[in-house]
């Protein structure tokens, strides 16, 4: 389920603040191997001049994220987070819709997947979301996503 909402002023030593106020963060389990992958996976299959961030869940933004807004203390997912703009207030992705929303970040035939993915039921798509969360330590062994220099500054905690 998407959580939105705007966001009151912060100030300057707020991570979030601190690191973009743009740009979209993908939030992952920094323990996990199967999240390492799919970061690497993102990373290889991603336009040129990407944009997206990419944080520990375990990390400063993770804790900021879970701070001001309490319906993610129980959620073990991957996190597609927008800052707020002038536009449009924050918005926050979880299990099968972060996942959809990653793949519409990477374009071509995964922006199509993506899209296609969403005429399936939310309770469906999160099931199965689900079920490959609670094997994805079997599915991958530990592994940690091992930047390149030119990536590295995307990661921001």
């Amino acid at each position: 389920m998407a959580s939105t909402g705007s966001t009151s002023s912060r100030s300057i030593a707020d991570p979030i603040d601190a690191v973009t106020a743009t740009t979209p963060i993908l939030l992952y389990d920094g323990t996990c191997g199967f999240c390492a992958r799919s970061i690497q996976f993102v990373l290889k299959h991603e336009s040129p001049n990407g944009e997206l961030r990419f944080a520990r869940l375990e990390g400063p933004i993770g804790a900021e994220l879970r701070a001001r807004h309490p319906e993610l203390a129980t959620i073990d997912s991957v996190l597609w987070y927008e800052p707020a703009t002038p536009t449009s207030p924050e918005l926050l992705l979880w299990r099968s819709r972060a996942a959809l929303r990653v793949a519409r970040y990477l374009g071509g035939m995964w922006r199509v997947l993506g899209s296609l993915g969403t005429v399936i039921p939310a309770p469906f798509r999160d099931a199965a979301y689900n079920w490959i969360a609670r094997r994805r330590r079997q599915l991958a062994p530990e592994a940690c996503a091992v930047p390149t220099p030119a990536q590295r500054q995307r990661f921001i905690d």
